[in-house]
């Protein structure tokens, strides 16, 4: 004697319009699952994160907060406005204070950021090693850390800066126990 099952109807957003989502849209969404990304006017829903990504990422955000120069903050999964048609959302971000609008905010321009971290995941290998460093070099984002697990699970972190004359970033690095830079500030970070 059970009752009727009724089945909820899919959310609007999962049909896309013709042109593709806005950054905007990102905004007016309702019940976007968390840390929704838009690439290329499509919504990318990011899968539970791996006990590695959480304690890398905490790592390094603690040691940036630590390192950043006055005026400048660490923003941990916080989309970024490349365009309009897209605004992923990097593990770690390294942001300009003065671009800052209030406690409402829920994005951050890409003029106002001067480096970006992805910790790769299985789901997110291609994203992470293709799609999102070259759209974030042309947006001319100055700094891009990817970080992968190697073979122990420890941290290695691939560091680019960005050529203006090519809109391109080139490899400044691959770091697997220590992660010591003078660019884009002065950092020294134990990866082991």
């Amino acid at each position: 004697m059970g009752g009727i099952m009724t089945i909820e109807p899919y959310p609007d957003w999962l049909r896309p319009p013709p042109e593709g989502y806005t950054a905007e849209d990102l905004d007016r969404l309702p019940d976007l699952p968390p840390h929704t990304e838009l690439l290329d006017g499509s919504l990318i829903f990011v899968s539970p994160q791996t006990r590695f990504h959480m304690r890398t990422l905490r790592r390094l955000e603690r040691a940036l907060e630590a390192a950043a120069p006055e005026g400048w903050e660490v923003c941990r999964e916080m989309t970024v406005r490349l365009d309009r048609r897209n605004r992923p959302e990097p593990d770690l971000a390294v942001v300009d204070e003065r671009g800052d609008t209030g406690p409402q905010q829920t994005f951050s321009v890409a003029g106002d950021v001067l480096l970006v971290i992805e910790v790769v995941s299985e789901e997110s290998r291609d994203r992470d090693r293709q799609v999102k460093p070259r759209k974030y070099a042309a947006a001319g984002i100055p700094h891009f850390w990817r970080v992968e697990g190697d073979e122990e699970g420890r941290p290695v972190v691939h560091t680019y800066e960005l050529d203006p004359a090519t809109q391109s970033y080139g490899l400044t690095g691959i770091h697997h126990k220590q992660l010591k830079l003078e660019r884009p500030f002065p950092v020294d970070i134990d990866l082991a």
